[in-house]
């Protein structure tokens, strides 16, 4: 059996709505970009088309994935009010060792992930060290740039 994929609330509703758009407003748009590239004549020499038909593999790769996930996964219970030990949906204020200065992350699923927003994969170096710890633990993340110190200051919803 596949494992879950695991997904909040949020990660849910946004996949959902760009199923929905990827399979009627986008599709339509894919369908006129062809239909205008083939107007440009000859296929075989024809970019034009080729570049709208890749555009179309991947569109449709992208959907399947979609559907993918829609049929395996678990929603986090963000609800649970235990905020003791990081664990999925947690907020984490961790202060970097190397350089004092303090970061905030948001455990999530890996079709979650957003660095900029700073959610991070339960699966990913850093979160995966912090998984399961509580506030004051000094933990060790063996990231691809080396090890990562922190200390957890914070945890919550």
């Amino acid at each position: 059996m596949a494992k879950k994929i695991m997904l909040t609330e949020e990660g849910l509703q946004n996949l959902e709505n760009e199923l929905k758009y990827l399979k009627g407003e986008k599709r339509k748009e894919m369908a006129e970009k062809i239909k205008l590239a083939r107007s440009y004549g000859d296929l075989s020499e024809n970019s034009e088309y080729d570049d709208a038909k890749n555009e179309q593999a991947i569109m449709e790769a992208r959907i399947r994935d979609i559907e993918a996930t829609l049929k395996n996964y678990e929603l986090i219970d963000e609800n649970d009010e235990s905020s003791e030990h990081v664990r999925l949906s947690s907020r984490v204020k961790v202060e970097m060792i190397a350089t004092g200065t303090t970061r905030e992350f948001k455990i999530v699923g890996v079709n979650e992930i957003n660095p900029a927003e700073g959610k991070i994969s339960d699966e990913s170096p850093v979160g995966s060290a912090l998984v399961g710890h509580v506030v004051g633990d000094v933990v060790e993340a063996d990231a691809p740039s080396g090890s990562i110190g922190m200390k957890i200051l914070e945890i919550g919803k």
